[in-house]
């Protein structure tokens, strides 16, 4: 269970801000965090992209870098407004990511960062589903959030970063295997890449043509 620390540092930013620095070092800071799930990917000018759970926009900034088409979209009308500040190219929604406000195979990329974890099962899975459905096929889902460490010398940080400033759905991405259930969906070509002695996932999946034409859908 998180405590009293959690609501204060979605009310403050800056210490929202201070935490994820913090707890970045591990993979060479904030800035580097922000890049992995876009290495090895061509972006364009003409990219269309989705920035999902935007949140306060830090990596709403870097997108609206490569791409002069980028949607942000999160829940919380007070994240967008400071994402908004940091970063006026992009285009802000406010909406749910278990119900996209978008029609199918709108995007060529969508990525979100630090927010699958707050979702429960059932929800991840629904999002999953969305973002596929509004990637167009061919189109590359990447993200990066917690994983289980493979290295015991990280597990005493984690536990202690999840006690402070996590919910039990953050525990609960620990133990789901997102390289079966992003396959199960539709997506193909899944990379995973590990850091911080396994303790960082970044995901890269592509969504497959094949698949839809074998199921029929959409």
């Amino acid at each position: 269970m998180a405590t009293f620390l959690r609501p204060l540092s979605y009310k403050y930013q800056w210490l929202y801000d201070t935490i994820s620095t913090v707890a970045s070092l591990s993979i060479g800071g904030d800035k580097r965090f922000r890049q992995l799930p876009l290495q090895g990917l061509e972006i364009n000018p003409d990219t269309k992209i989705l920035d999902l759970c935007c949140g306060a926009g830090a990596s709403t900034q870097l997108l609206v870098q490569l791409s002069q088409d980028v949607t942000a979209l999160d829940v919380s009308p007070l994240a967008l407004t400071r994402a908004a500040k940091k970063a006026p190219q992009a285009k802000y929604v406010e909406g749910l990511a278990q119900s996209l406000p978008f029609t199918d195979n709108s995007f060529h990329l969508v990525h979100t960062s630090a927010a699958l974890h707050e979702m429960k099962p059932d929800d991840l899975l629904t999002i999953v589903k969305e973002v596929h459905r509004v990637l167009q096929p061919g189109g590359v889902f990447t993200f990066a959030d917690f994983h289980k460490p493979s290295n015991i010398l990280f597990w005493p940080p984690v536990a202690i970063f999840m006690w402070l400033f996590e919910t039990e759905t953050a525990w609960q991405l620990l133990n789901t295997d997102l390289l079966q259930l992003l396959p199960s969906v539709g997506f193909t070509q899944v990379k995973q890449s590990l850091y911080a002695g396994g303790s960082l996932q970044v995901i890269q999946a592509v969504k497959s043509i094949d698949f839809l034409q074998k199921s029929g859908n959409r």
